[in-house]
């Protein structure tokens, strides 16, 4: 009897029996594996990070050939540990990569790698966010053990690089993600971990071990105290990966879907004088020894609830945060007075300059908020090589095409005032001063000591003699002489700062022509 043929339909049966057999409710074990170590599944988490019913997955049938170490034995991978496809983020599109722990720890293999390649391909072409969740442990060591196959390399972190810039790239960090997943990560626009249990690095304990004798536990050597908080690596730990994703969706509405595309704009309530009240009079101390919190100035000025701060535990000398004003999407760069008296340090050029170049990237106007008594000096700083790092800060006012604007509240001294965008330092859209500005070349006390100590010690009363010249000093750098000079546009009452703002952001062109020599690209000073 002749064999018969199946029918479409059931061919379509068929493929979609395949289909749900790689689904987590066919996979019951490797599911309460994944729970037992507090992590949820590659397919639930994309479920949680995306609008509902909107995720379309792609290369769900690919499957490893065989399994690491055994060639000619055919296994069972689904998906061969990499779930990608395009979704919707608060209704915009993205395309998603999500690493499967349970498919061989998450590992990349030929596969996967493939497929995460295609995913950024997909991005770069469509001009729409790159999401990757990463959990896993690098490059599938049993896949790469061969020049056959690896001599080829790929084109993943060549792409990587043209695609930033051109669309926002979010990396959280799920589980292990040493090796690979750093590398990826060290290129992404915006990094959260989890903490407790994510972890970043080029190579987890056992490759260190092996390759250097050094023995260190997994949270040290990348967990997130290390890679947030002291290191600058992630911007973000947060306490579940609930609030990872949450965060990924919330820096997503900041930003536009690549760089030629209009930033979200959102329907805004808040009326442009609603910062007209007492509040920010009452925030900057009396005396210029006394610490503030530069946070409590951006609340009052920008848009209720709208500040995202990133790198909040890192560098905190400096505050880098997305906010809005009237609806719009900004980046508020900021000195906080409350570490270190809000003095320039390596890493908070480093973070300030990286912030600068995403805003700019992106098309968000630039607030730079001034209350700088320079940088730091002495041995320490020199070790960190704070004279090229601090120069990042500088380089990328310099490369910025976004409306900036300046507003000096305290201190603007020095190189600091000029990094910061004080006054005609990078020709910003406009310059402003609060009457409580205090602008000049260095720190008064410092400038009478190196210049006059001979005079004031010569005195029958030096100290009462150098409080003298301090006095006489300091009535020379008010905001009043500054705008006597015309070094700034205007003097502001602090409660016209929010109205202010918006209403050269609403005047100011979103991006302006560039006036660089005819170069083929800058140096960037690393």
């Amino acid at each position: 009897m002749s064999r018969t043929d199946p029918t479409l339909r059931e061919q379509v049966l068929e493929i979609e029996a395949e289909r749900t057999s790689i689904l987590d409710e066919a996979r019951p074990e490797a599911m309460h594996k994944l729970a037992e170590r507090g992590r949820l599944s590659a397919r639930r988490r994309i479920g949680m990070l995306v609008d509902a019913d909107t995720f379309e997955e792609i290369g769900g049938l690919a499957a490893a050939e065989s399994a690491p170490g055994e060639p000619h034995a055919r296994i069972r991978a689904p998906a061969d540990g990499v779930v990608i496809g395009t979704a919707r983020v608060d209704g915009r599109p993205v395309v998603v990569v999500s690493q499967d722990f349970s498919v061989f720890g998450g590992s990349i293999g030929r596969l996967g790698s493939a497929k995460t390649h295609r995913a950024l391909s997909m991005a770069i072409r469509r001009g729409i966010p790159l999401v990757m969740l990463l959990d896993g442990g690098g490059h599938r060591i049993q896949d790469g053990q061969n020049s056959r196959h690896f001599a080829h390399a790929n084109t993943m972190f060549h792409d990587l690089a043209r695609a930033c810039g051109w669309i926002p790239m979010v990396a959280v960090m799920l589980g292990a993600g040493f090796a690979g997943p750093t590398n990826y990560a060290g290129l992404a626009d915006f990094v959260v971990m989890v903490r407790g249990l994510s972890t970043m690095g080029l190579a987890g304990p056992a490759l260190v071990k092996a390759g250097t004798g050094e023995d260190v536990d997994t949270e040290t050597l990348g967990g997130a105290a290390t890679q947030v908080d002291k290191q600058g690596l992630a911007d973000l730990g947060v306490a579940s990966e609930e609030e990872a994703l949450a965060a990924t969706r919330r820096f997503l509405s900041y930003l536009p879907g690549n760089a030629r595309a209009p930033a979200p704009h959102v329907a805004c309530r808040d009326c442009r004088d609603r910062g007209a009240d007492d509040s920010l009079l009452d925030i900057i101390p009396a005396s210029t020894r006394r610490a503030y919190d530069m946070r409590k100035v951006i609340v009052a000025i920008a848009d209720h609830d709208s500040m995202f701060e990133l790198k909040p535990t890192f560098a905190g000398n400096i505050i880098t945060t997305f906010a809005r004003l009237g609806g719009r999407p900004v980046g508020f760069i900021a000195n906080q007075p409350m570490r270190a008296g809000g003095m320039l340090d390596a890493n908070a050029c480093d973070k300030g300059a990286h912030f600068i170049a995403m805003c700019d990237a992106f098309g968000l106007p630039l607030i730079s908020l001034i209350d700088v008594p320079g940088f730091f000096i002495g041995s320490i700083a020199e070790r960190t090589t704070l004279g090229r790092r601090s120069a990042k800060l500088i380089y990328e006012w310099g490369h910025t095409s976004v409306p900036r604007i300046s507003v000096v509240i305290r201190k603007g001294f020095g190189l600091g005032y000029f990094a910061m965008n004080g006054g005609r330092a990078f020709d910003a859209d406009a310059c402003f001063a609060w009457p409580s500005a205090q602008i000049c070349a260095m720190s008064i006390e410092g400038a009478i000591d190196v210049a006059f100590r001979k005079e004031y010690m010569a005195d029958s009363d030096p100290q009462a003699r150098r409080q003298e010249m301090i006095e006489t000093t300091r009535a020379q750098t008010g905001a009043l002489q500054a705008a006597e000079g015309f070094g700034v546009d205007d003097i502001i009452d602090p409660r016209a700062t929010r109205r202010r703002l918006i209403d050269v952001l609403e005047q100011t062109p979103p991006r302006r022509e560039s006036d660089h020599p005819p170069k083929f690209r800058s140096i960037a000073p690393i």
